[in-house]
């Protein structure tokens, strides 16, 4: 199935019990809230499919893999309840992908900032690339990682995401992210999607039974994201309004 409009991107295929989810968006990949509600829609619905055993997640694309929340969008916000409703979306994606009965393996090819550092953190398994940098440059923006810190530090620890947080403008090495357990393997561009083939391909053939109570053990202790996650999300709406945060996204715009 696809999903396409102005505001991004989505489409799932599927090869036997694997299914692979690509978004997209022309603005390096960024998500506006309704390409957030639809991957999250979309993670539930697989979650729910007996005949899916592993979802791949992918972006199109070559350099970016995701650049976090839209800027146009965070500009429109006029009030805390409307800052709060769109960092809530990736709060209601994050823990789709917490929650869902499916192994979730990131297919990493590009750069990703912010948010989009969360969703990697937020997958099982990773490949990525040499050329896949990092960044959390949130405090550059006058807010911060707090949606997304959960998922971030239960991958790489408090030390390293804080690391990244009060360096805002600075890219963490794809070397860096792979010693510090955000990226799985490393993988050659040109084997990139050979390796994740081939890796999923084996993890499909297992009894989906236990793949997915491994699932479970993995996430154990993070079932109060239901409700932290949201409370992030509306320090975020409030931080988002200030002027130190208006002015340095419109200036980000330019």
């Amino acid at each position: 199935m696809s999903s396409e409009n102005i505001k991004g991107s989505l489409e799932t295929s599927f090869q036997n019990t694997i299914a692979t989810v690509q978004f997209g968006h022309p603005a390096s990949n960024s998500f506006p809230r309704d390409l957030l509600d639809r991957l999250t829609a979309e993670i539930n619905e697989l979650s729910r499919n007996e005949n899916v055993s592993v979802i791949v997640l992918k972006s199109e694309g070559v350099k970016a893999f995701c650049s976090g929340a839209s800027f146009d969008e965070l500009l429109q916000v006029e009030n805390e309840e409307q800052g709060t409703e769109f960092f809530s979306g990736f709060a209601h994606l994050l823990n789709a992908m917490r929650n869902c009965n499916k192994l979730i393996i990131g297919r990493v090819q590009g750069k990703a900032v912010g948010g989009g550092v969360g969703i990697i953190a937020a997958c099982d398994y990773v490949f990525a690339t040499p050329q896949c940098d990092v960044k959390l440059s949130e405090l550059a923006i006058g807010i911060g990682p707090f949606v997304i810190e959960p998922a971030v530090s239960r991958k790489i620890g408090k030390t390293a995401m804080t690391e990244m947080t009060l360096a805002p403008h600075e890219w963490k090495s794809a070397e860096w992210a792979f010693q510090k357990g955000l990226y799985s393997v490393i993988s050659n561009t040109d084997n990139l999607d050979a390796e994740v083939e081939n890796f999923v391909q084996k993890l499909s053939s297992y009894n989906p039974e236990a793949l997915h109570e491994m699932k479970k053990i993995i996430w154990e202790n993070t079932e109060n994201w239901e409700s932290l996650l949201f409370e992030r999300a509306a320090i975020t709406g409030k931080l988002v309004l200030s002027d130190f945060s208006r002015n340095a996204l419109r200036q980000f715009k330019k």
